[in-house]
Parts: C-alpha cells; structure tokens; sequence
C-alpha cells in the first residue's frame, strides 16, 4: 500500500492551528481585558504648572484664568488662550475640595459686636454690627487712629443703650501692641476702654475675613448704597456723618434679609441682656497732642492757631474738621479757630506781639550786648568804634552818624561799662586813628 505524501497529508488552509500564545514571561505580555498605554504626551502648559498652583493658592482659588494668562506669557507659555484655561479649571476645581467648609454663624444674643474700618471717596467708612439682632452703626472720619477708633466704638455703645460681651475686630494695627506666639496682645488704651465698659476685647484669626463676614458685608454694602450715591453732595465730614445716621435709621428700619425680621425691633428685645453702660464717659483723647509755643501759638496742619498765653509750654490737644479747629486743655475748650482750607505757609490767625516781642504777658527786654573786647576800626559806613551789640532779637540799629550810639534801649547796659564820657548824639566815638586813653576804654 502507498505511502501517502506529505501535500495529501496537510490540514486544509481553513483548519489551521491556531498561533501560539506568548509565554507569561516574555516583554510583550498583555493581561487580560487590558490595553496598552502610550506614554503621556508632553503639553505647552507644563512649564506654567508649578505657576498656576502657586497662584491659586495665594488667591484662595479666586483669580481668573483670565487674569493669569499675562503671568503665563512672561514666564514663557506660548499657547492659546483656550488651553490655558482647560489647563487652569482642573487646578481651581481641585483647590476648591481640599479648602475647608464654611457654615453660617449662629450668634448668641448680647454677645458679639463685630467692627471693622473701610475707605471709599477719601473717607473712612467705620461699622458695627451687632451680631444677633443685626442691627447697624456708620460713621465716618479723617483717620483710622486709635483715639478716633476708640472714640467711635464708645459713640456706638451709647447708641446701642447697652454693652455686648465681646467687640470682635481684625488684627487692626491702632489696637494692638503686637503678637505672641499667634496671640494678639491689645493695646493699653484698648483695654482701659473695655475695663470701663465691662467688656472684652476679641481678634480674629490673621488674613482670615470670613470670620467676621456680618460686618465685611456692611462695609460693602455702606459704601454701594451710602457712598457712592452721595458723597459727591457732601459739604464735609459733618454732612457725611449726617447722611450716615439718617442711613442708619433706614436699613436698621426695614426687614434683614437674612434674619427676616426688622433690626430695630430685635434690638429692643437684646438690650434685656447687654450690660448697662457706665454713668461716665471715658476720658479719650480729641485730637493731636500739641505743645504750645513761646509765641502762645500751636502748628496744625501747616498753620498756626492761638491759645490763651497761660498755656505757654503746656501740651494741648488740637482737633479739626472741614470748617474749624477746636483746642482743649484738661477736657476744656481754650480756643476755637475756622481750619485752614489747604496747606499754607505758617501763620497766625489771630493779632500777636509784633517781631521782636516774646511771649504774650512778658515784657521785651533789649539785647544782652557782648562780652568779648570790641574791636576797633572803620566800620562800612563810615564811623569807629565798637560793634552793635549781638543777639538773637537784635535791636538792627547801625552806627551812623544819624543814629546815636549806644541806642536809648541799650544805654542804661552800655552805661555800667564805658567809663568815659557819654558821645553825644551825631558824633561818632572816635574818629579815624585816634587811640584810646585808659579812662575811655570799655572796662571788663
């Protein structure tokens, strides 16, 4: 029988066998139901990366992809605008789940008085909120010094008819003295006040505003509806303080949004539990220290204002406004002026000695003449002698042949000290090269 060959003997084409699996071992193992991946591509916007977390980061997740492009550009990002921004939001969107959560605060009555300072057309805005019954106080200075500040947070005390536990402000520099170990230290001024009044001071966390958000939304809400409205027809800081308390009374009147109920009528109910206010005043100070000068004089604002010539070399205090200048003494008002409306040269407002005069009350007395030895010669307008005599108000006399020598203010000076005998009026003491005898010589 035939041996069969090797074409008869072949699988048919369609009954191949089927290829061989690569071992298990071998590089270009592919698990089961999984892909190969490519290596991530490389994007324009890798260099800008570590720039975009950063500034999210300083912003709080706030600044705009808008905004951020300029700083691209010079770091040296050169792609489009679009991609910059699908590059930008997964970084925002990332910040914004790892920041922490924020819940509303729930204020205890008679509580919390929030203040904070703000500045709008020139002005600084101070505000107050009592926390529970939402109630408002504005008003308006020059400054945010301590005296003001102090000065204001007492005026909204009163106007409340009552005292909250804790003031809450920021880390404001005119209340503090400093900061230890994160701990804010007030000042003493500071706590003079809230020893008078019963209360304790409170600060709130650095670089933090929503701590204290109740009065950072009414420092922004006084300045869109207060403000800007109006300031353009405000004659000073009078008028605008006006406008604020007539302000007041509105908002304070109508329903909170928040609370839906009015402010006033939630601060009524309050005052049953804030601490009653003291029967004095503290004493604060009103303005600027000043010390009065030897011409009963003190300068403010490029100017010089009277006072009565008592108060020579006493310290005042001087306050001013748009329209005038009030100085005060130990709490008592010793002058009143109109202020100055710009900046001038340093003047006098009221009549004063004329030059030469001291102090009012004190008579002028003439200059001490020099006790060095006069020395002799021609002098440029002609004559000889002595020089006149020297001193810081001066007596501007000359020796001339048409004004005597000594002057009548200095005679009686000049009289203890020339032996000789007295020149007569239009006669100079010696003429050219003439010496001096023993008995006219100045004696020491």
């Amino acid at each position: 029988m035939p041996t069969p060959s090797l074409a008869a003997t072949a699988p048919p084409p369609s009954c191949a066998a089927p290829p061989t699996r690569p071992c298990a071992g071998s590089s270009n193992a592919i698990a089961l139901g999984q892909r190969a991946r490519s290596p991530r591509r490389a994007r324009n916007t890798d260099a800008v990366t570590d720039l975009i977390a950063r500034r999210i980061k300083q912003t709080d997740g706030r600044i705009s992809a808008k905004r951020l492009l300029p700083e691209a550009r010079a770091a040296g990002y050169q792609g489009s605008a679009r991609n910059f921004r699908r590059a930008v939001a997964p970084v925002r969107a990332d910040w914004r789940r790892r920041r922490r959560t924020l819940r509303p605060w729930l204020p205890t009555p008679g509580e919390h008085l929030v203040i904070d300072w703000g500045a709008e057309a020139g002005l600084q805005v101070f505000c107050a909120v009592l926390a529970w019954s939402r109630w408002r106080f504005v008003r308006f200075a020059r400054d945010q010094r301590r005296e003001t500040t102090l000065g204001l947070l007492a005026e909204c005390l009163e106007a409340l008819g009552g005292v909250p536990k804790v003031v809450l402000a920021d880390r404001m520099a005119c209340l503090k003295v400093g900061v230890v170990a994160n701990v804010v230290v007030p000042h003493p001024d500071y706590v003079r006040l809230a020893t008078h009044y019963g209360l304790r001071p409170d600060f709130c966390e650095a670089a933090d505003p929503e701590s204290k958000g109740v009065v950072e939304a009414l420092v922004g809400y006084a300045k869109a509806d207060l403000v800007v409205p109006d300031a353009a027809g405000w004659d000073g800081l009078a008028d605008a303080n006006a406008a604020a308390v007539a302000w007041c009374a509105e908002v304070n009147a109508r329903t909170h949004s928040q609370t839906c109920a009015v402010p006033d009528q939630r601060l009524a109910a309050e005052r049953d539990v804030l601490g009653p206010l003291p029967s004095l005043r503290p004493p604060l100070r009103r303005g600027e220290p000043r010390k009065v000068d030897r011409l009963a004089t003190v300068r403010f604002g490029s100017a010089r204002y009277s006072v009565p010539a008592r108060l020579v070399g006493m310290t005042v205090e001087v306050a001013a406004d748009d329209r005038q200048v009030v100085i005060c003494h130990h709490d008592a008002e010793v002058a009143r002026h109109p202020s100055s409306p710009q900046a001038k040269p340093p003047s006098v407002t009221t009549t004063t000695a004329g030059p030469g005069a001291g102090p009012p009350g004190r008579s002028g007395r003439a200059a001490r003449p020099s006790r060095r030895s006069a020395p002799l010669g021609r002098w440029p307008n002609g004559s000889c002698g002595p020089p006149p005599p020297r001193g810081r108000r001066g007596l501007q006399a000359s020796c001339s042949p048409s004004s005597p020598w000594p002057p009548a203010t200095a005679r009686s000076r000049w009289s203890l000290r020339w032996s000789g005998p007295r020149p007569s009026a239009g006669s100079p003491l010696l003429t050219c090269g003439q010496s001096l005898t023993p008995a006219s010589a100045p004696q020491r």
